[in-house]
């Protein structure tokens, strides 16, 4: 669309000058040498922008407005970073925790964000499902940054980690949910339980209006088993429980055994951690040569870039489970003393319980049930299993007459004797597991205190009292 085109008198003040349909060519002729030095001008601007920003971004330095979460500051040498901002870091970091359980949809976790504080930046309003989406897709809260295609590693301080990161984007794309549909009717049992000769999900139905039946969703063509009542099921998972049940003198044994192994678990620790700093400085020779073979043209552009990339990528996985032993609280025998008396709780809670609550925790204990021929199998999560096999084997040697330190050889692995007790203490550092635990023992508390029955005796029935 030009001037003549339009049939417009343009007036330009400062130059003094008229563009018209009636204008002189000469005057036309400079007015586009004008408007082309203008653009170039603004092309220029727009290629040392990109150019500056590319350069930060090649020194590990965020190189645009600060994302939510974090907030833009000068630095010791006078460049503009980015660091986590006091109120948002935290509401940021929970929402991908909320999301990263599965059970948390993106409207629930917008909504939690919101009731939190979150509100956009740029608008100051609510923020919505879309914001939320692009944010749980954001690299940059790992302490990496996604830039013109490439991914750079970031000076910034992260706010989660890398495996937490990779878990939301699995969810995300639909590779791993554990959402619960939601149905008419709450049933105990549903979706925690698969047939065991199809492979398909158990499902519960109403019969009568009160007497709650199971059987075989049948997608996979006609299933031979049976339907199964509901108390059938929740016998069957009530022994499996009651095998988590053990006496004090296990108890007490297994608890000096976690104070006998804190000077091993500080050495398996710092064996880890120099483990990986060895791994890292390996890395880290590979990439130096790597970048002199590239200045010395024996490599392409293109896979230079490629294994720099991923040889940068491990390196920061690397970091991260540094950082993980690192954090990791020094005196765990507290937290595996909560897991030991939560795994000699778990049957009473079932057992007192209401359906959403009784599922929570066969969720947290169990996994891989299954249910063939009116029979259950199902598979105990870390440490629950270790801790059945030593229930079990002391039970065993009990009725021989042995003692507790009897159980020394079900708990060595290897060279190490302590192994076992290592890897309890490992287990408890993920924050899901201690908070899952402290859930589950204030709930057990509550339920003490409900009782019909005096505290002292549900707490001497439950804490398994000697003969």
């Amino acid at each position: 669309m030009t001037i003549d085109e339009l049939n417009l008198e343009i007036h330009f003040v400062k130059e003094n000058v008229i563009l018209s349909h009636d204008s002189r060519s000469s005057e036309k002729f400079m007015h586009g040498i004008k408007v082309l030095m203008a653009k170039n001008y603004i092309d220029n601007l727009s290629e040392e922008i990109k150019k500056g920003m590319l350069e930060k971004a090649e020194q590990s330095i965020y190189p645009s407005c600060a994302p939510l979460g974090y907030q833009n500051v000068t630095g010791p040498n006078g460049k503009r970073i980015i660091e986590p901002h006091p109120t948002q870091a935290p509401i940021i970091k929970q929402m991908f925790e909320w999301y990263a359980t599965g059970q948390c949809s993106l409207a629930e976790v917008t909504e939690r964000a919101t009731l939190a504080g979150l509100l956009s930046r740029r608008t100051g309003q609510v923020m919505s499902r879309s914001n939320v989406h692009r944010l749980l897709q954001s690299r940059v809260y790992t302490g990496d940054f996604d830039w013109n295609g490439r991914t750079y590693r970031g000076s910034h301080e992260p706010l989660i980690s890398t495996g937490l990161f990779e878990r939301v984007q699995e969810i995300l794309a639909g590779r791993y949910s554990t959402k619960e549909k939601v149905t008419k009717h709450e049933f105990t049992f549903s979706g925690l339980v698969h047939c065991g000769h199809c492979g398909c999900a158990l499902v519960g139905e109403k019969k009568k209006g009160k007497y709650v039946y199971y059987h075989c969703t049948g997608n996979k063509g006609k299933c031979p088993e049976p339907y199964t009542r509901e108390e059938v099921l929740e016998a069957c998972f009530a022994d499996l429980l009651k095998g988590l049940v053990f006496d004090d003198e296990v108890m007490d044994w297994i608890v000096d055994a976690l104070h006998q192994s804190h000077a091993d678990e500080k050495k398996f620790r710092s064996d880890a951690i120099a483990r990986l700093q060895d791994e890292q400085s390996k890395l880290q020779n590979r990439l130096d040569k790597l970048y002199d073979d590239r200045l010395d043209g024996f490599i392409e552009p293109d896979f230079f870039e490629r294994k720099s990339r991923e040889w940068r990528q491990t390196q920061k996985r690397l970091a991260d489970q540094i950082g993980e032993y690192e954090n990791a609280a020094h005196d765990y025998v507290q937290d595996g003393v909560r897991l030991l008396e939560l795994a000699k709780k778990a049957y009473f809670l079932f057992k007192q319980q209401n359906s959403s609550e009784k599922r929570k925790l066969l969720n947290f204990v169990c996994s891989n049930s299954t249910w063939k021929d009116q029979t259950l199998t199902a598979t105990l999560r870390q440490p629950f299993d270790l801790l059945a096999l030593t229930n079990t084997t002391w039970q065993r040697k009990k009725a021989t007459g042995n003692s507790p330190s009897d159980l020394c050889p079900e708990w060595r692995r290897g060279q190490d004797s302590n192994l076992p007790l290592i890897m309890l203490a490992n287990g408890l550092q993920s924050t899901r597991c201690l908070r899952k635990i402290h859930y589950w023992s204030t709930l057990f508390q509550k339920s003490i205190n409900v009782s019909a029955q005096p505290r002292s005796e549900w707490w001497q029935t439950a804490r398994g009292s000697r003969k």
